[in-house]
């Protein structure tokens, strides 16, 4: 069962870390949005800002100071943790991809970091605002993405063929999140649901191009059940575009990713990659061939493990 292997992933992140990813497993295991933690630490007395939970989960921060401590000895409690787990995972190395409370950490090789762990805090917040929780009582079984850039050097479109699993029961929809190059409009990114569901509400944040999609079954899904769907994103509206990066919470099954370019904007090397996190370094790097008419790159991971995947280029 997949739930099963979920708490299996959380039971190691727990003994060796990251801090950010047991962290991170913990609250997608609970289902509880940040905005419902911060309400329950408030009760507890102890004052912790949502951006704060955000970039202590981000990896992006790692809590020292004593107050900081203090909610993380809560939140094990809150999150019906052993005690202790959290906590320990901060006092020797084993969070290598964040930075202090006060610090920034390194910026990956293209988008920069600062605009990673904004935009998650923003996604965190339009989810919010449709009232759903953080798990969306889904795993990922198969997932193909294919990413079109146009010949203004613009990524054009990107379509999703999706596999997923229910772990509870009732769930009838799932939430995508589009995440636009410099310059993106969101108001005018359009949203397609293709097989087997519809567009339900749609949000959007100017400043850092985010889309958030709900997608509506057309079957409410009982515990087991698995569901394919399809859905896309019309965008074209952005700067030049020079990656494609996936961020994965937890793990998940298979993901492929396929980029075709225009044949008036071909670049001239192209890579895939991996990433712990959004401010840890890239690795796992590898060179693509532009291979058929449709001049595309691509990768197959076999296993998601939770952190970024993607493919970049140069132009020239």
């Amino acid at each position: 069962m997949e739930h099963t292997e979920a708490a299996a992933d959380l039971a190691q992140l727990l003994r060796a870390g990251p801090f950010h990813l047991a962290l991170r497993a913990a609250l997608t295991a609970r289902g509880l949005p940040l905005q419902r933690v911060q309400h329950h630490l408030a009760h507890r007395g102890i004052r912790v800002g949502v951006t704060s939970l955000c970039y202590w989960q981000q990896g992006a921060r790692r809590p020292q100071r004593p107050e900081s401590l203090k909610a993380v000895r809560a939140l094990e409690e809150l999150l019906e943790l052993p005690r202790g787990s959290l906590i320990r995972l901060l006092d020797g190395a084993a969070d290598t991809g964040g930075a202090g409370e006060r610090g920034e950490a390194a910026r990956p090789a293209a988008r920069a970091y600062r605009s990673l762990v904004e935009t998650s805090g923003v996604v965190e917040r339009l989810i919010a605002d449709l009232g759903l929780p953080a798990d969306g009582g889904l795993h990922t079984v198969g997932h193909h993405e294919r990413v079109r850039i146009g010949s203004g050097r613009q990524l054009v479109a990107r379509d999703s063929l999706h596999v997923v699993r229910a772990h509870r029961d009732g769930v009838d929809r799932y939430v995508a999140i589009h995440h636009g190059d410099p310059g993106c409009a969101p108001d005018r990114v359009v949203v397609r649901a293709g097989d087997n569901c519809r567009t339900g509400r749609v949000r959007w944040h100017r400043e850092t191009g985010v889309v958030v999609a709900e997608l509506l079954f057309d079957a409410r899904l009982r515990a087991g059940d698995t569901y394919v769907f399809g859905y896309g994103f019309e965008d074209g509206t952005g700067g030049q575009s020079a990656e494609y990066v996936r961020g994965f919470s937890f793990a998940g099954g298979q993901y492929v990713l396929q980029v075709g370019f225009h044949e008036e904007a071909l670049p001239v090397r192209c890579r895939r990659f991996a990433q712990a996190s959004a401010g840890a370094p890239r690795g796992t790097r590898g060179d693509l061939t532009l291979s058929g008419r449709h001049r595309t790159v691509h990768f197959v991971e076999q296993g998601v493990r939770p952190g970024l995947l993607g493919i970049d280029w140069d132009w020239d």
